[in-house]
């Protein structure tokens, strides 16, 4: 009976380095992702939180600075003359919390901002009061929609959106490689406005996270999904069957952990709050609480944000262009020059039997 080459021991120690190598990627995924969550997650501190605190007197500045200094660096406490003030902050997310003193004291908070920033800023005012034997009243001047009281759902809308597109990516750069890649840059943009019609279904009529303003969530989940396949697509030119890996990092373990979704860049190391600036899981959550919440504040710039990651999509899509058309003219050229040999023999074997040779 003969052995079947499965069996052969050179091919099983071929085929167990084979998979060995490709366990690399989620290794690495593991390492990334509990490197990113747990760094960005595990313990979040505030860190120069603005606060306001309402009025001019005397007895307010001295509150402000007590509570500065008791805060060694978690607030940024200042004041502010009226009630009015107090609120404007708030709605442009110049402040996360404004406290009015008093024998009924008050403290303003925007929960459609971040609810856990509110949170962490109700604690703290809470104490505040109890100090003084006053009870609390909280006013939320930006309350959000009734189907998300967390505040949290345009965060996993960001999930489902992000993983519909990644995976997206890893089925075009996959199965359609034989495609050109003007057709699969296609195929890109008709995934994107599918899975942005899909998140702005999930946003509205399913789950009402947001009571108002759907059509605008919808442009900017295209746009944001536009941008991770057009990178995607583009980056499987080079990175082949470690593209997967490099959309996780990029559109993963980097943007879910920098979004502000969870937690604010307050309340996360530098890092996190570094990429929050930029980043363009930021741009999407930040764009739709301004559109949905702050009447358009600021929309402006996390609009450009998404548009720079679709124009950097763009780019490297160009540049993914460019060096596949140079690696089929080299092949085709490896190929011009293999078959010289071979059509000179055949020239040469045609003469010697003209001659009689």
């Amino acid at each position: 009976m003969s052995t079947g080459p499965s069996d052969a021991p050179g091919s099983t120690a071929g085929a167990l380095r084979h998979v060995l190598s490709h366990l690399v990627t989620p290794l690495l995924m593991c390492i990334g992702m509990g490197l990113a969550y747990l760094g960005a997650f595990h313990a979040p501190q505030p860190h120069d939180l603005r606060v306001d605190v309402v009025g001019s007197g005397a007895g307010t500045q001295v509150l402000a600075q007590t509570l500065q200094d008791k805060g060694d660096g978690a607030l940024s406490v200042r004041t502010v003359a009226d009630r009015d003030t107090a609120v404007n902050h708030l709605m442009t997310e110049r402040a996360f919390g404004a406290y009015l003193p008093g024998d009924s004291p008050e403290l303003l908070v925007a929960t459609a901002s971040s609810d856990t920033s509110a949170t962490v800023v109700q604690k703290v005012f809470t104490e505040v009061a109890a100090g003084q034997d006053s009870p609390l009243e909280v006013t939320d001047v930006a309350p959000t929609a009734e189907g998300d009281p967390t505040g949290q759902g345009i965060f996993f809308l960001l999930v489902a959106v992000s993983i519909g597109s990644y995976a997206s990516v890893a089925v075009i750069g996959g199965a359609g490689a034989v495609l050109a890649l003007r057709i699969r840059a296609a195929l890109a943009l008709g995934a994107s406005l599918v899975v942005s019609a899909v998140g702005a279904v999930f946003a509205g009529p399913m789950f009402g996270l947001v009571d108002h303003g759907l059509g605008g969530l919808w442009a900017m989940a295209w746009l944001y999904s536009a941008g991770i396949l057009l990178i995607g697509v583009g980056l499987h030119t080079f990175l082949k069957r470690w593209t997967t890996l490099g959309v996780m990092v990029l559109f993963v373990m980097l943007n879910f952990t920098s979004s502000g979704g969870i937690f604010r860049p307050e309340l996360q190391p530098g890092l996190f709050g570094s990429l929050h600036a930029f980043w363009n899981g930021a741009g999407f959550v930040e764009g739709v609480r301004s559109h949905v919440y702050f009447g358009g504040h600021g929309l402006g710039g996390h609009v450009l944000v998404l548009a720079l990651w679709f124009l950097a999509g763009l780019v490297i899509l160009s540049v993914a262009g460019l060096a596949e058309s140079t690696r089929r003219r080299a092949a085709a050229e490896r190929s011009r020059e293999a078959a010289l040999p071979a059509a000179g023999a055949g020239a040469e074997e045609e003469m010697e039997e003209a001659v009689g040779v």
